[in-house]
């Protein structure tokens, strides 16, 4: 079997997954007060242990940054489009084929449009490998308490970079030209 999730399914009444942000390579530090001590903690019977030492801060690691993977990567971007918080023009490179096309007519109806209160966010990716170099992706977007899907397809091309070729929501489709 092909499918493949890439995120983790969550209990029903849990939280959604984070999403964390590949550009920052470790969790969040510790907190300290502005002195630049420890927080303060309710003082115990047991004898202190000494902080331990400072360290000189580290160099980052040499090496290319690991990117998303490209399943994630469209998700968002097509998101941000369909949601009007990026323009369809930014998807000319990232397309092939008539999803351009498709997704500019999705756009223009507005379908993940929210006008106020939660914007729309993807809580969930996975996707079916077709063939070599070919993915079909499928997406959970939530907006509040709504759920939507939305697929697409990805195929690696001749130059080595990932291009969206059909891009679908539920709903309405584009109409195909006739051709006759």
């Amino acid at each position: 079997m092909n499918k493949v999730m890439t995120r983790t399914r969550r209990d029903p009444g849990t939280r959604p997954p984070v999403r964390h942000d590949t550009r920052r390579p470790g969790r969040t530090p510790a907190r300290t007060t502005p002195g630049g001590g420890r927080p303060s903690t309710p003082r115990s019977t047991a004898p202190a242990t000494p902080p331990p030492p400072r360290t000189a801060p580290t160099a980052p690691l040499a090496g290319p940054v690991p990117h998303p993977r490209p399943t994630d990567r469209f998700a968002d971007l097509l998101l941000a489009v369909l949601s009007g918080r990026r323009p369809v023009h930014s998807m000319l490179r990232h397309t092939a084929g008539r999803a351009y096309d498709e997704l500019a007519w999705l756009a223009e109806h507005g379908t993940l449009r929210t006008p106020h209160g939660a914007h729309p966010v993807v809580r969930d990716i996975g996707y079916y490998v077709a063939g070599p170099g070919a993915l079909e992706v499928f997406a959970r977007i939530g907006a509040g308490d709504r759920l939507r899907a939305m697929a697409f397809r990805l195929e690696h091309g001749p130059d080595h970079r990932w291009r969206c070729t059909a891009v679908e929501l539920g709903g309405p489709r584009l109409p195909h030209p006739n051709d006759d």
